[in-house]
């Protein structure tokens, strides 16, 4: 089983329009709402794929009851501990002529210190069944930035390897505890390490303790540094749609990569080719099926200095 943590999970609203025209009236054409966060967005696409998986982390008030009825409604096991402040929203407004989208992004809810502990605590007795934990996403409003740190030591404690999906303080103050992976993407690099080149940055995230990094270059596709090599993975072509969730379904990739403990450009072609496929989908932790069986073979993984 693969344990997702979203310690900031979310009710996703996502809107459709023909076209996104700025400081002007946008008539939406279709809306949807369902339980999001980038953590339960990975369990969704590994429940998709047929993996067994299991959501956790904080959700509280009427936000987060409606996003434990929509997990539930999905078949998606879930572990979430409730918490006195309401879960926050996000909104995503999907330009389908430019086949790209904008997300607007609540903070969240303030997490009491006890509520904070009592997460922990619920972490440490799910481990023992993970295969594999994967803590995603932005941290809450009171809570410590180096929170992902004592999550990943917990995993450690557990042997069981942690993937990590943030940015930020949050990021930079994981990667010292050692996470097994980590996922950022170019503009969360240069972001956490003031460098511009994404290899050079992936490359001071591995020396400050993080055991690989797969970096995603949006349409570009990814690059990984890891303790076996280095490479580069790109789509045959690029897919239009709703971008939102395809970072979450190359974490999901990855993560199912690391405990088949499968060779790593095995690893990053079928990050590429499922994080395009839900690319294709029209919302966040969906994939096409057909997209995904038409690019498994066509992506083209090289070494990332090769000539």
């Amino acid at each position: 089983m693969i344990l997702t943590v979203t310690p900031n999970a979310a009710l996703d609203l996502t809107y459709w329009v023909d076209r996104l025209l700025p400081r002007a009236t946008n008539r939406v054409r279709r809306a949807a709402e369902r339980a999001g966060g980038k953590g339960v967005n990975v369990s969704r696409i590994l429940h998709g794929l047929g993996q067994p998986t299991l959501v956790t982390g904080l959700a509280g008030g009427p936000s987060g009851a409606a996003l434990r009825r929509d997990l539930a409604a999905a078949g998606l096991a879930e572990r979430l501990l409730p918490i006195a402040a309401d879960t926050r929203r996000t909104v995503a407004v999907v330009d389908t002529e430019a086949g790209d989208a904008t997300t607007l992004l609540e903070p969240g809810p303030v997490v009491r210190p006890e509520e904070w502990h009592q997460l922990l605590a619920h972490v440490d007795g799910l481990l023992p069944d993970a295969t594999a934990v994967v803590l995603s996403g932005s941290l809450p409003q009171g809570v410590p930035e180096d929170s992902y740190a004592g999550l990943i030591r917990l995993a450690h404690s557990h042997g069981v390897p942690a993937v990590l999906d943030t940015a930020g303080p949050a990021l930079l103050a994981a990667i010292e505890a050692g996470p097994a992976l980590v996922k950022p993407n170019a503009e969360e690099l240069a972001a956490a390490t003031g460098l511009v080149d994404p290899v050079a940055a992936a490359g001071a995230l591995r020396s400050a303790g993080a055991g690989a990094v797969v970096a995603s270059l949006g349409a570009e596709g990814l690059i990984a540094l890891t303790p076996q090599g280095s490479w580069r993975a790109e789509p045959p072509a690029r897919i239009s749609g709703n971008p939102t969730g395809a970072g979450d379904a190359a974490v999901a990739a990855l993560t199912l990569g690391l405990v088949a403990d499968a060779p790593w450009p095995e690893r990053l072609a079928e990050a590429v080719a499922l994080s395009a496929a839900a690319v294709a989908a029209p919302l966040a932790g969906d994939f096409d099926p057909d997209v995904h069986r038409a690019l498994r073979g066509r992506v083209g993984v090289r070494p990332l200095w090769s000539a």
